[in-house]
């Protein structure tokens, strides 16, 4: 029996909600599955996933094989890095502390990107509030001094007579 890890639609119409789910490769997309391993929700910004980590690494352990999304997912949240971690601990190659002591890194600089990713759209949506709110512009752009006002007259009144 292959063991494929992919998404098994869930929401309504116009609105995708996604379960990750480990599921026997013949079962139809939302059929039957053997257990969830996450969600995915793709309409937040940024994308909303959430994965049990040890319920993925296991499955990815095991020879289950990820759809092109789901190892998209997998590789953003580090399963297959700690996979490829942990078959070098299998081989020889590093220890088992310096491959989580590498994997601990990695998790941490990539939290560190989603929340910069989180803070500046949540900036981002502040000033589009502030934009339509209707709040009068900043005097700076309005004001103009009278040397200003009589430099411009007196460039257009010049245009006009040549």
């Amino acid at each position: 029996m292959a063991v494929k890890l992919r998404l098994a639609r869930r929401g309504r119409k116009q609105k995708p909600f996604y379960h990750i789910v480990a599921a026997d490769a013949r079962s139809p997309r939302d059929g039957k599955f053997i257990e969830k391993v996450g969600t995915y929700n793709p309409l937040t910004v940024p994308a909303t996933i959430e994965v049990d980590f040890e319920k993925a690494f296991a499955w990815v352990m095991k020879g289950a094989e990820p759809t092109d999304t789901v190892n998209a997912i997998l590789r953003f949240k580090g399963v297959l890095y700690k996979k490829h971690l942990q078959m070098g601990v299998n081989k020889g190659a590093i220890s088992q502390e310096v491959a989580d002591e590498k994997l601990a890194a990695w998790l941490g600089a990539k939290e560190e990107k989603v929340a910069a990713r989180k803070q500046k759209v949540a900036s981002e949506k502040a000033e589009f509030k502030t934009l339509v709110s209707g709040a009068p512009k900043a005097p700076a752009i309005i004001a103009a001094t009278d040397e200003d006002r009589n430099a411009f007259a007196a460039t257009e009144g010049g245009n006009e007579e040549e």
